[in-house]
């Protein structure tokens, strides 16, 4: 079975966002897997997914700051700067962290260890909505 559709995500503010269950409440049919696979791809240059700690929201306030120090708005010298200060940060931080992650689906769930869920990682003071294009692959 093949599946894919868009995701609207409601919008966030900067940081690094739990998505996971706003994700499944998407993809009903994720249920019906016994095996497969969900491929998701952020249509966004200036924000990510990646997948980390979903237990205290103290980690994902750290990998803001780890992120704003590593990449820092106030750099002088680059040419793109006309879509405001933290624009061309987001394209450099999206390009570490990655557009599009690839999980396995087992027993009609994700398999995501006991701690991981999905971030959202937004880059921009105003992201506003994000959208994903989700594919399942699998057999029920």
């Amino acid at each position: 079975m093949w599946h894919q559709q868009l995701l609207q995500l409601k919008p966030r503010k900067r940081g690094f966002h739990l998505i996971t269950d706003e994700v499944l409440a998407h993809l009903p049919q994720l249920r019906d897997l016994q095996v497969g696979l969900l491929h998701l791809f952020i249509q966004h240059t200036s924000a990510a997914l990646t997948v980390n700690e979903n237990a205290d929201p103290a980690v994902r306030r750290d990998f803001e700051v780890f992120f704003n120090r590593l990449v820092p708005e106030t750099t002088e010298g680059y040419e793109h700067t006309y879509e405001g200060s933290d624009d061309l940060p987001a394209h450099f931080k999206s390009s570490l962290l990655g557009p599009s992650l690839t999980l396995p689906i087992s027993h009609g769930a994700l398999a995501l260890g006991t701690w991981q869920g999905i971030y959202l990682c937004e880059h921009r003071n105003h992201g506003g909505s994000r959208r994903l294009v989700a594919t399942l692959q699998g057999e029920g």
